[in-house]
Parts: structure tokens; C-alpha cells; sequence
């Protein structure tokens, strides 16, 4: 979702599909649809993590913050694993692997470690790990896994099953979640697991006008349902990030909520999904900068926190501050999926590193592997 696909580059939609619903692409190149939901989603989730500091006092907020937790990052997945299907460990699928999300987390883990040492007066040494995530880094450890284990998911005959199991089982295991952000990775496997196992159609049945009539109505229902339940439920099981004995819950919640957020991850997924247009718009073109988007915006959301500006401007908790911060977190990730802003930061997302690799038909070379 972040990266290009990997060995399944997004193809236009087949006639079929397009009479089904789908919405047409153009006739060679990227599909306007998943990149218009790339955007939104990126959108979402730059919206979500601005939330968090001001939304404290507020019932609204903190449903609004939860609601959008439930789906967000299950979109997002959910498109990575649509796009990983064609993944089988190719030499060259393998170097994207490494330049697309391995040096970019080494790099953006270094980079927020220095920032947290800079901005934050409460950790000058913060130390720096390859093992511990630091803020939204998490999400390429978790991607490079998932990828590297697509072959795995592709040869089970009960794939989707198998990995809420595992999901279910590592809400029951304290301790792992700090190692890889390995709580967070297995949590959300089954969304990923769920894309691998998806085909153009049922981007078709969710783009049929019977069911976006539908969508609008189930994202208010379950957005009323959240603001009813908010009080009472933790964050953390948001966050996947932590088992259940960690939160000093019963051992059996752990599966019970795994279950249950999925199903509600899955259904406001597909309501999201079936509200996106499919015709290319002002901000279809953002959709390839995501990566981009996402990696940035955490360094503004991080602002906030180590420069104490909602302690220094209490108005920022009231509903006009709440606007605001949307609006603001919304414009500022809209900037940052930009052409030029993916150009410049190309050398760190995209980097070439052709030196590291093997050349085409070098002795030991599989084959496969081209330049890029």
C-alpha cells in the first residue's frame, strides 16, 4: 500500500470488473481507485494521530478517535496484502524488499530517535533500537514480514483462519511486544492475510451502487455505536499492541476482541472502501506518495507532545481546536504526499543501491533480477 506493488504491478480493470461496478483505470499505469484510497486512508490516519493529544475531556473525540482506529490501518492492510499477492521471493522482488522498506526504517528509526533526543527534554539519550519501533516506524517492520511470509499464506488452504488463530494466541502471550513490534504484526496479520486472498472482484462487489447506498448509513451507525461504548472500552485494544494480561483483562478478552475488531475492522473497511471514487480527482496523483505522507507527518503529530502545545494552548482541546488540528494534520499530509516532496525524499524511500546487489547474470545470480 505504502510501496508499489511487489511482482503485481496495479493493472487497469478488465472489462468485467468495470461493468461490475469497478471503477475504469487508465489503460496503462497505476488504478485511480486504489490510490484515491490510499489517499483517504493516509489522510485518516495523519487525522487520528493528531487526535490523540487534544482529544482528552472529550467524549465525542475519543469516540471519533476510536472509530477511525478501527478501520484506518485495516484499509491500509488490507490494499498491502491485495498487492503483495504476487510476491514469491524473486531476487528482485527481494531487492525491493530491502531498498522499499528496510533502509527506509533504518533510516526513519534513526531519524525520530534523533528527533525525540532533540525536541524531547525528558530523553536526551534516548536510545536507538533496530529491534523496538519507535512511533509509526512499526508499520514497515510489520509490512517487510508480512511480505516475506506471503508464500507461506499462499500455499495454506485455510489461510485467513490460520492467521486469526495467531492473532488470537499472541493476544494471549505477554512480552513479545516491544521484539519487532511482534504484538502489533500478529494482531493485524489477518487483514494482510485477507488481502493476499483477494481478487479484483470483490473490489468490484464493493463498488456496486447497492452497496455504497449502504456504506454511508453503516460508517454513521457504527460511529453512533462507538460514541455509545467509548467510556468503557480501553484504547490499547485499538493498538493491538499489548495482550491481554498486559491490560489487566481476562485471558479469554484477548481472543474475544481479536474477533470482534476484526469483523468490525472488515465491515467499516468495506463501507470505506465502497464510499471511494474511482475516478481520478485533485488528489488521485497523491495516492503514489503515501509512503511519504505517512513516514513525515509523524515528526508534526510528535510536535505537539515534546513542545507541550496543548498544555501552552488549551483552546486546542475545545471543539474549534479539535476542527483546527483536523484541518490542519489533513493539509499537512496532503502537502507531504506531493511529487516534489516524494522526489527529494526518493534517495531514502526509494533509494537504488544498485552498488549492494548483484548485476544481471553475475555468477550465483538468480534469475529475475532487474534493474530498476
Amino acid at each position: 500500500m505504502l510501496q508499489a506493488p511487489q511482482g503485481n504491478p496495479q493493472a487497469p480493470i478488465t472489462p468485467t470488473a468495470q461493468a461490475a461496478g469497478r471503477p475504469a483505470a487508465r489503460a496503462a499505469g497505476r488504478d485511480a481507485y486504489f490510490d484515491n484510497a490510499k489517499y483517504l486512508a493516509i489522510v485518516l490516519v495523519a487525522v487520528a494521530h493528531a487526535w490523540e493529544p487534544v482529544m482528552h475531556g472529550s467524549r465525542a473525540a475519543r469516540a471519533l478517535y476510536m472509530f477511525v482506529y478501527t478501520f484506518h490501518m485495516p484499509a491500509f492492510i488490507v490494499i498491502s496484502g491485495y498487492f503483495s499477492r504476487g510476491f514469491t521471493g524473486r531476487p528482485d522482488q527481494l531487492k525491493r524488499l530491502v531498498t522499499g522498506l528496510a533502509v527506509p526504517y533504518v533510516a526513519f528509526e534513526a531519524a525520530y530517535t534523533l528527533y525525540k533526543r532533540w525536541a524531547d527534554a525528558a530523553h536526551p539519550t534516548y536510545p536507538f533500537s533496530l529491534t523496538d519501533p519507535l512511533y509509526l516506524t512499526w508499520f514497515l517492520v510489520a509490512l517487510f514480514i508480512w511480505r516475506l511470509s506471503t508464500p507461506l499464506w499462499r500455499t495454506l488452504r485455510y489461510p485467513l483462519p490460520a492467521a486469526l488463530v495467531l492473532a488470537a494466541l499472541a493476544s494471549l502471550t505477554p512480552g513479545i511486544g516491544q521484539d519487532l513490534d511482534l504484538q502489533r504484526v500478529l494482531q493485524f496479520l489477518p487483514f494482510f492475510v485477507l488481502g493476499l486472498a483477494l481478487r479484483p472482484e470483490h473490489f468490484a462487489l464493493v463498488r456496486r451502487p447497492e452497496v455504497r447506498r449502504w456504506a454511508g448509513p453503516v460508517l454513521l451507525a457504527a460511529a453512533g455505536v462507538t460514541y455509545w461504548v467509548a467510556p468503557g472500552i480501553r484504547m490499547s485494544w485499538f493498538y493491538r499492541s499489548t495482550s491481554a494480561e498486559e491490560l489487566g483483562a481476562p485471558w479469554w478478552a484477548g481472543p474475544v476482541m481479536t474477533f470482534a475488531l476484526f469483523g468490525c475492522g472488515l465491515v467499516l473497511t468495506a463501507a470505506f472502501l465502497a464510499l471511494v471514487p474511482g475516478r481520478r480527482t485533485w488528489f488521485t496523483t497523491l495516492g503514489a506518495g503515501t509512503i511519504c505522507g505517512y513516514l513525515l507527518h509523524g515528526f508534526l503529530v510528535k510536535a505537539m507532545d515534546y513542545w507541550g502545545l496543548v498544555a501552552a494552548y488549551g483552546w486546542l482541546t475545545s471543539p474549534l481546536g479539535l476542527i483546527a488540528v483536523t484541518a490542519l494534520a489533513a493539509g499537512a499530509v496532503t502537502l507531504l504526499c506531493t511529487p516534489p516532496v516524494r522526489r527529494a525524499l526518493r534517495c531514502v524511500t526509494e533509494p537504488r543501491l544498485e552498488w549492494a546487489f548483484r548485476r544481471d547474470g553475475a555468477p550465483g545470480e538468480g534469475r529475475g533480477l532487474s534493474r530498476r
